[in-house]
C-alpha cells in the first residue's frame, strides 16, 4: 500500500515531462500561424479600405481550404507515432512521406479549382464590386501556395510523430518573419499592392515547405527509407484521413451556424460574437497544444504494444486538460471587462459580451477534457468513431443553436447552446475512452 505512491510519482513526473516539452512548442507553433494573415492585413490596410476587404474575402476562403485538409497532419501523426513506439523508424518516415505526397495531389488539384472559379468564390463570399477584383487577385495568387501550405501540415504531423514539436515552433516562427519582410517589401518597395502580399506569403510558404522537406528527406536518407511515392501507401494515408475530413468538416459547421445565428440576432450581438470567438480560438489553441502532445504520445505507446502505459498518460492529460481549462476559465472570468475594452466601446456590445463570455470562461474545463480525449483518440488513429460522434453532436447542436433567435436569450444562449456542444462531445468522447475500446497495440491499427 505505501509503495504505490512511490511508483506513481515518477510515472506521473515523465508524464509531464513528456506533454511539456511536446505541448509547449506546439502551442508557440499554433499560435504563430494566426500571424499571417495579422501581417498581411496591418501591411495591405494601407493601400486602401477596398484592399483590406479584398484581403479579408480571400483570406477566408483560404483559410477555410487549408483547415478542410488539417487532417493531414492528425493522421500523419497517428500513422508515424506508432511506427516511431514499434521502433521502425525506416517505415515511420516512409508514412509520412506517403502523407506528404498525398498532400501535393490535394494541393494541385485545389489549385485546379480555385484558379478558374475564383471569381466565382470571391462573388459568392459576398464581396463587394469595389473589393472583388482585389479579392480575385489575392485569392488566384495564394492558392498557387496551397500545395506548400499542404505539405507543410502533413510534414508537420510527420515530425510530431517523432516526438518533434520543436523544429514546426522554428519553421513557423521563420515563416512568420520572412512573409511580413517579403509582403513589406513586395507591396511597398517593389509596388505591387496585393499581389505583392499574395506573393510574399506564397514564397514564405514555399520557403517553408522546402525546410520541412529537407528535414524529412535527410532522415529518409539516414533510416534507408524511400522517398518515391507509393500508390497503396498514398490511398492508405488517404483512407485514414476521410473520417478526420468528416470530423473538421462538421465542426467547421458548427462554427458556421453559430455565427450566422449571431448574424440574426442583431449588429451588437454579431460583433460581441465576433470579439467572443477571436478569445474562443486563441484559448482553443493552449489546450489543442495539449491534445497534440497526445496525439504523439499515445501513438508511441500504442505502437510500442504498452496499452497499460497509454491508459495511464490518457489519464494524466486529462489531468491536465482540466487544469488548464480551470486556469484559462478563471482569467477570462476576472479579466472579461479588460478584455473587451481592447475590442469596443460600444455599451451595447459590451452588454451582449459580457454574460456570454461568463459563459464561456465556465465551460473551458469541459473544453479542457474534449481537447485532451480527442487528441487521444487521434492519436489513437480512432478516426472513424471522432466522425460519427461529430456528426451526433452536429446533429444535437443545430435545431438547439437555430431555436436560440425563437425563445431568446441573445448571445448568451447561444453561447450557452456552444457550451451543450461541447458537453456532448464530452460525453461521446469519455464513454469511446471508459470503453477500452481505442487501446488497439501494434504499428499499424
Amino acid at each position: 500500500m505505501t509503495q504505490a505512491p512511490a511508483r506513481s510519482r515518477p510515472s506521473r513526473a515523465r508524464h509531464d515531462r513528456e506533454i511539456i516539452a511536446l505541448a509547449v512548442p506546439a502551442f508557440g507553433a499554433l499560435v504563430a500561424e494566426p500571424l499571417f494573415v495579422l501581417a498581411d492585413s496591418a501591411i495591405v490596410g494601407h493601400l486602401g479600405t477596398a484592399q483590406l476587404a479584398g484581403l479579408g474575402v480571400a483570406s477566408a476562403l483560404l483559410t477555410t481550404a487549408v483547415s478542410v485538409f488539417v487532417f493531414l497532419a492528425y493522421a500523419t501523426t497517428a500513422a508515424v507515432s506508432r511506427r516511431v513506439g514499434a521502433d521502425d523508424l525506416p517505415s515511420a518516415i516512409r508514412q509520412g512521406m506517403d502523407g506528404i505526397w498525398l498532400a501535393l495531389l490535394l494541393g494541385a488539384a485545389v489549385i485546379a479549382v480555385v484558379l478558374p472559379t475564383a471569381p466565382f468564390l470571391v462573388e459568392l463570399f459576398g464581396a463587394s464590386d469595389t473589393a472583388a477584383p482585389y479579392a480575385t487577385t489575392y485569392l488566384r495568387i495564394s492558392s498557387l501556395g496551397i500545395p506548400a501550405m499542404l505539405v507543410v501540415l502533413a510534414a508537420t504531423g510527420v515530425l510530431r510523430g517523432l516526438q518533434n514539436t520543436r523544429t514546426p515552433l522554428y519553421v513557423a516562427v521563420g515563416g512568420f518573419v520572412a512573409n511580413a519582410a517579403l509582403n513589406a517589401g513586395l507591396v511597398y518597395g517593389a509596388d505591387l499592392g496585393i499581389a505583392g502580399s499574395a506573393w510574399g506569403t506564397v514564397i514564405a510558404q514555399c520557403g517553408m515547405a522546402a525546410v520541412y522537406l529537407v528535414v524529412v528527406v535527410r532522415g529518409a536518407r539516414k533510416h534507408g527509407a524511400s522517398l518515391r511515392p507509393d500508390l497503396a501507401g498514398i490511398r492508405a494515408s488517404a483512407q485514414a484521413g476521410v473520417p478526420l475530413l468528416v470530423r473538421t468538416l462538421s465542426l467547421r459547421a458548427i462554427l458556421m451556424i453559430t455565427t450566422a445565428v449571431a448574424a440574426r440576432l442583431g449588429d451588437a450581438d454579431i460583433a460581441a460574437h465576433q470579439i467572443i470567438l477571436s478569445l474562443w480560438s486563441l484559448l482553443a489553441f493552449a489546450l489543442d497544444a495539449i491534445a497534440i502532445a497526445g496525439q504523439a504520445i499515445i501513438g508511441r505507446y500504442l505502437g510500442a504494444g504498452d496499452g497499460q502505459g497509454a491508459r495511464d498518460v490518457c489519464r494524466r492529460m486529462v489531468q491536465w486538460g482540466i487544469a488548464v481549462g480551470t486556469v484559462l476559465g478563471v482569467l477570462v472570468l476576472v479579466t472579461r471587462p479588460a478584455f473587451l475594452l481592447l475590442f469596443t466601446g460600444d455599451s451595447s456590445v459590451k452588454d451582449a459580451a459580457l454574460p456570454a463570455l461568463a459563459v464561456v470562461a465556465l465551460s473551458q474545463p469541459i473544453c479542457g477534457i474534449v481537447f485532451v480525449l480527442d487528441g487521444v483518440l487521434m492519436g489513437a488513429g480512432d478516426g472513424p468513431y471522432l466522425a460519427w460522434a461529430m456528426l451526433v453532436t452536429l446533429a444535437v447542436f443545430t435545431p438547439v443553436a437555430l431555436l436560440v433567435p425563437v425563445f431568446g436569450g441573445g448571445l448568451t444562449a447561444l453561447w450557452a447552446a456552444m457550451s451543450l456542444m461541447m458537453t456532448v462531445r464530452l460525453i461521446t468522447l469519455w464513454l469511446r475512452t471508459r470503453s477500452g475500446r481505442w487501446v488497439v497495440t501494434g504499428a499499424t491499427r
